[in-house]
């Protein structure tokens, strides 16, 4: 019998779970074991990407591409090698080792999957002296505390884009409540370019959420950018910036922000690290005709 392309990703489901190896994962959807950290060097930094989570999210049009027909959309799909009708998501906090800080740059869906990637890269959880949320979709701060309400990283200080702090305090969130409100006492906010440590940068990325923030990293005259959700597909958003995405709370403002980015990042040949990018969720950024590509990153940061 022959299996469609959703019919094989979404049979991995069904599938007996691989055995434990250390430093892999189990992706829903998936037989395979995925690992679940990759480290990076930036300079005197060490930069490590978790896989905290992943699964396969069917019919993704309802997500990406919202303003496009479907034609184009499966076009653009068999053109990049991808079905347009099943998508694997990942889940990508990043740890960036200073040499004297530890810092976390948003926290995963909750702690298990996180504190798991965590372990497997040499970390504990009271290791962490800093925690920056970029945004707070439930997937990103999810990680900050327990479904009792205990707190995740009890030696760590919080930050996040006073914007974003503000408009969510003010709406009426689950999310917030429960893993970060309670924690208000402990956050220090960020506005555009202010400096987080010595060579970790905010900057504005308002779109995706009404204070959704970047982050610049430098050290030892390289840079590389931590984009966070401005672009959730290395294909349907990264490639396709105006197409419009669900999850994006100002539509325009996101696409105006994602055309913003992947052009400073092309121009200035700055590699990326996307939350939502194919694990280990690092890459390069090109023009191509109105819109860009996403390169996966290979050997570059050995």
């Amino acid at each position: 019998m022959k299996l469609t392309r959703r019919q094989t990703l979404m049979t991995g489901a069904a599938l007996p779970l691989a055995a434990t190896v250390p430093g892999t994962a189990q992706a829903e959807g998936h037989a395979a074991a995925l690992p679940t950290h990759r480290d990076f060097t930036l300079g005197d930094f060490k930069v490590t990407t978790l896989l905290a989570g992943s699964r396969a999210v069917e019919d993704p049009q309802t997500i990406f591409g919202m303003n496009v027909d479907a034609a184009t959309f499966s076009e653009v799909s068999a053109a990049n090698f991808i079905p347009d009708d099943v998508a694997q998501f990942f889940f990508t906090p990043t740890v960036v080792n200073t040499g004297s800080d530890v810092i976390l740059f948003d926290t995963g869906l909750n702690p298990a999957g996180t504190g798991a990637a965590l372990s497997a890269a040499g970390y504990a959880a009271a290791d962490i002296t800093h925690v920056v949320i970029t945004h707070m979709h439930g997937d990103h701060i999810g990680g900050l505390a327990d479904d009792s309400g205990a707190e995740t990283f009890t030696n760590a200080a919080y930050l996040t884009g006073q914007v974003e702090f503000d408009h969510w305090a003010g709406a009426e969130n689950d999310n917030f409540e429960a893993k970060v409100r309670p924690l208000a006492e402990k956050f220090s906010f960020l506005g555009d370019g202010d400096t987080i440590r010595s060579g970790v940068t905010a900057m504005a990325t308002f779109g995706h959420t009404p204070g959704h923030m970047g982050i610049m990293l430098e050290s030892g005259g390289e840079q590389l950018f931590l984009m966070g959700d401005i672009a959730n597909h290395y294909v349907w958003s990264v490639g396709y910036p105006d197409w419009e995405v669900r999850f994006d709370m100002d539509k325009a403002a996101a696409a105006a922000t994602r055309r913003r980015v992947m052009d400073m990042a092309a121009t200035d040949r700055i590699p990326i690290i996307g939350y939502h990018m194919p694990f280990p969720g690092m890459g390069y950024i090109e023009t191509r005709d109105d819109g860009f590509r996403y390169i996966p990153h290979s050997y570059q940061l050995l």
